[in-house]
């Protein structure tokens, strides 16, 4: 029986891809993707971000970017959409927000691999890849087709999302996706100079440990990084001296050390 893994294809254009991933929704998976897509170019890297989530896409709206649609090439490739200097792609330029997904797997499987090799990808340094939540047909599906460089989990501080974080790990574990290691994301809220832990502290630094796995960053609760995704305003670009734009520019440095 053939690898199913033996027909992988670099995408034409892109150097490093790099998939962010969660066990779980809500979790802040894709206000990561967005923030390190972002702190990556302020390293001077040509990056392009794909929301690989068919069923539940946010980065449209996350960047600004909702109700585009983006041209086709003369080469018949689509043009990707272009804001604050990403390059970027989802079914969300295809499909109304307010509209479901309702797809069995081939037409999913057909929408994948169309994202990666009929996008016009070309000079990109970095791919950051924004998976849906889980561990279903989506990855394996990307995992199967392109060599994937390296895979960022994202969990928050208590059991219950590490339950799911610790599928996420396995799953790239088993698909040959090399781990770059962990963002814990909202892992507590700093007020007057206290850390107020809004979720309970879990195992989940005993698990790394244990895993050998680095832990990115611990990215506090801010308000201000919400809002900032809502209205389509990353704070990588407008709020410099904001704590999480310090903290996303140190996480930008450490995959990009990593993988350049």
């Amino acid at each position: 029986m053939s690898n199913p893994f033996d027909q992988q294809a670099p995408i034409p254009g892109v150097k490093k891809v790099i998939a962010v991933g969660s066990g779980k929704g809500g979790v802040g998976k894709s206000t990561v993707a967005v923030n390190l897509a972002l702190g990556l170019r302020d390293q001077g890297l040509k990056v392009a971000l794909l929301d690989a989530d068919i069923y539940g896409p946010s980065i449209p709206r996350m960047l600004g970017v909702l109700n585009q649609k983006p041209e086709v090439s003369p080469e018949n490739k689509l043009i990707p959409i272009q804001r604050h200097d990403l390059k970027i792609m989802s079914i969300g330029f295809l499909v109304d927000e307010d509209s479901a997904v309702v797809w069995r797997g081939p037409m999913l499987f057909k929408a994948i691999n169309q994202f990666l090799y009929d996008v016009d990808w070309q000079d990109t340094d970095a791919l950051i890849v924004d998976l849906p939540p889980g561990t279903g047909d989506v990855q394996l599906s990307l995992a199967q087709k392109v060599p994937i460089d390296g895979g960022v989990i994202v969990s928050t501080p208590q059991n219950i999302s590490l339950i799911d974080a610790k599928k996420a790990l396995d799953m790239m574990e088993r698909l040959s996706i090399p781990v770059l290691g962990l963002v814990e994301n909202m892992s507590y809220l700093e007020k007057n100079g206290e850390k107020i832990q809004l979720f309970p502290k879990g195992d989940l630094d005993r698990f790394l440990e244990g895993k050998q796995m680095t832990k990115l960053t611990e990215m506090p609760f801010y308000p201000e990084l919400g809002q900032a995704g809502e209205t389509g305003l990353p704070l990588q670009n407008f709020s410099k001296d904001h704590p999480a734009h310090k903290a996303f520019a140190d996480l930008a440095q450490k995959i990009k050390n990593q993988l350049f």
